[in-house]
Formats: structure tokens, C-alpha cells, sequence
């Protein structure tokens, strides 16, 4: 029978960890999460799109990966926030993707595919569920209680809106809440899957600012604005995402999970990019058009590269910078409650496995006010 154990006590032992205990220094021999599992779109893409039969696309070339002088596949000018992720828990490698024949997956693997969605289009093939279904089809690869003592990450839910929102410009506050409801309820189905599968430590990212990224800013002809009505698509999610996990952790026995703010991640860092060292938020390193957000490593498309990606908060017009994506990790493994709760990335994998959660996701109160302070675990990861 799982124990509901006070999250005062849990984490008094993780602070005493953490004194003597350097999630990079250790090489995860103290560390209890063993694997790491990433599941959803582009963001978490580590190169499964190169994998799949008659794809060819420009993220496995160059100018992707410039910062480490080697395209993997990966949405970015180099690592993305799963290969940090995997480095703070002591895997010696970055993430595989899963549909690397011969990879090694012993500490875990990628199912993230580009243009993945939570409800599925005729171009998605591999779609959550399908990744999902991945994910079983290779289960014999892991024990029971291996799985259950990893981390899943899912980041997902990016193409269902902006589709939504491209090919239903004029719908009302009813359909846009119908269509958030149906996406809630699918993501849950799918998270439900992997608990079923014997997983229990979940990590879910909100969605980010949509309106905000350079491509949509383009796209939509903003101008220096972000795209309101996307943003305020994401936050109707956002704010259905959480107490959707709240519920699961309560009904399943051992279930665990924290939310990292994403949404409100981005928009500091486009509204007071000062603060956090970049000099460009609305426009990308790479691409071409008014934000310089389309075609980047398309071929027969001129598109400008930047001189200096660690300026730019997106390489191109819709993933982060390297820089970027290492901050992201930063504080997903080590920032206090205004930016991931109940309990950041090294607090849930200390959390004993099969106990149930005394601490839930709240809502937040003056995130608007962008007045809140990230603690970043590494202050070298903002320069």
C-alpha cells in the first residue's frame, strides 16, 4: 500500500542531498531516477525525423547543430533540454532517439517526432498515442521497476493550437473551449497509458507563448506585438493542464508529476530579454522574412544566419538557441515553485517511488505582473 509521506520530510532529505551532491559531479550513482524518457514534438525531437522512411528535412544539415559543428536532427543550434537533463542525472551521453536503429536506450531514448500533435493530422503519423505505443512495442528493453523509478517528459500540444488557430480563424469562446477540452482529454488518456506501463514520475511542460514566437509574429504580421489570440489559446490549456494532473495524481495509486511553466518562461524572456542576456526575443538567428523566421537549412531558400546564436533567445523562427534550451534545463532541475511545481526535476526523482504526492500543482497568482524571480541552478547557463 502506497504511503502518503509529508513533502516538508521528502525534501528535507533532498536539501541534505543536494549539500554534498552535485547533480553533474556524480555521475548518477546517487541519483535514483535511472532513465530518461521524452516524448512530443520538435522541441524534444533527438532526431527520430531522420529515421523514418522517405523524410528529409533541413534540421539534418547544416546551419542545425552550428554550435557543436554536427546536425543531429535536433530543432537547434545544438543540444536541446533533454541531452542537459540526462547530463544533470549522471547518463553519460545525450538522449537517443528511439527510432535509431542500434541505438542504445539503456538509460533511455527520445519517441519525440517533429510535427508530433496530442489529437493527430493526416501528417502526423507519430502523433502522442502512436509514440506511446512506440514506447510499449520497446518495454522489454527496461524492467518494472527500472521504468518506474525514471523520468518521462512530455512537451507536446504546440501543433494542435497553431493548427486550430490557422484553419479556424473566427471561432468563438464555445468552439476554442470545446477544442481545449478534447486536447486535455486526450493528453491525459495518453499519460495514462504510460502509468499503466509502469511509469510514475512525469514531467509536463505547459504550452509556451505561442503568439510570441518569430514565426508567428511573421506569419501573422504582428509586428513587434505577440499574436493574442494563440496566447490566449495556451493559457486556456495551461490552465486546464494542471488541475488535469492534480486529479490523476490523486486517483493513482504512486502517480508524481510536476508542471514546468513554460508559457511564462518565454514571455519574460521576450518582454525583459535584458534580464536574462539576450539582445533579440522577436526576431531569430536563423531564416529569412520580417522576424527572419522561415526556411532556415531549406534548401533553395536564401536564409540569413546570425553571427552570434548565444545573442537569440530562437535559432529559428519557432525552437530555442542552445543557450536557451540550457537555461530551460537549468531551472527545470533546480528552480523554485514560480517556475516549476509542486517540486522541480531533483526533487521528483528523489521523491520515493509508490508513494502518493501530499503537495499539488496551484494556480498561479500575479504571473501577468512578470514580477516573479527564477532561481537559476547554474548562473553560468544566462551568459
Amino acid at each position: 500500500m502506497a504511503c502518503n509521506c509529508s513533502l516538508a520530510n521528502v525534501l528535507g532529505v533532498v536539501l541534505v542531498f543536494t549539500l554534498f551532491h552535485d547533480p553533474i559531479t556524480v555521475a548518477g550513482q546517487n541519483i535514483p531516477a535511472v532513465a530518461l524518457f521524452t516524448f512530443g514534438d520538435s522541441n524534444f525531437d533527438a532526431g527520430n525525423r531522420m529515421f523514418l522512411a522517405g523524410t528529409r528535412f533541413p534540421q539534418n544539415f547544416w546551419p542545425y547543430g552550428k554550435s557543436r559543428d554536427d546536425p543531429t536532427g535536433k530543432f537547434s543550434d545544438g543540444r536541446i533540454v533533454p541531452d542537459f537533463i540526462a547530463k544533470f542525472m549522471g547518463i553519460p551521453h545525450d538522449l537517443p532517439p528511439a527510432f535509431e536503429p542500434g541505438a542504445n536506450v539503456s538509460r533511455g531514448a527520445s519517441f519525440a517526432v517533429d510535427s508530433a500533435s496530442i489529437l493527430g493530422t493526416a501528417r502526423d503519423s507519430l502523433n502522442l498515442n502512436n509514440q506511446v505505443r512506440r514506447f510499449n512495442q520497446m518495454i522489454s528493453n527496461w524492467k518494472e521497476d527500472y521504468i518506474t523509478k525514471s523520468l518521462f517528459m512530455i512537451s507536446i500540444g504546440m501543433e494542435d493550437y497553431y493548427n486550430f488557430t490557422k484553419n479556424n480563424p473566427t471561432a468563438d469562446g464555445s468552439a476554442q473551449q470545446a477544442f481545449v477540452i478534447s486536447v486535455i482529454s486526450r493528453l491525459r488518456n495518453n499519460i495514462e497509458m504510460l502509468y499503466s506501463s509502469g511509469a510514475s514520475k512525469f514531467v509536463v511542460y505547459t504550452l509556451p507563448a505561442l503568439g510570441c514566437f518569430p514565426i508567428v509574429r511573421q506569419e501573422f504580421n504582428t509586428g513587434n506585438d505577440c499574436y493574442e489570440k494563440l496566447n490566449d489559446l495556451a493559457k486556456q490549456h495551461n490552465a486546464r493542464l494542471g488541475p488535469m494532473l492534480n486529479d490523476l495524481a490523486r486517483a493513482r495509486s504512486g502517480f508524481q508529476f510536476t508542471v514546468f511553466d513554460f508559457y511564462n518562461v518565454i514571455l519574460r524572456r521576450t518582454q525583459r530579454n535584458m534580464n536574462f542576456r539576450y539582445s533579440f526575443t522577436n526576431v531569430s538567428c536563423c531564416g529569412i522574412g520580417s522576424h527572419n523566421a522561415f526556411g532556415c537549412g531549406r534548401p533553395n531558400v536564401h536564409s540569413k544566419l546570425c553571427e552570434y546564436q548565444r545573442s537569440y533567445l530562437f535559432f529559428d523562427g519557432r525552437h530555442n538557441s542552445e543557450k536557451a534550451q540550457e537555461q530551460f534545463a537549468h531551472l527545470l532541475f533546480g528552480a523554485n515553485p514560480n517556475v516549476i511545481q509542486p517540486m522541480n526535476i531533483r526533487e521528483l526523482i528523489t521523491y520515493p517511488v509508490n508513494t502518493n504526492m501530499s503537495e499539488f500543482w496551484k494556480e498561479p497568482v500575479g504571473r501577468n505582473l512578470l514580477l516573479v524571480h527564477e532561481y537559476d541552478a547554474n548562473a553560468s547557463a544566462s551568459t
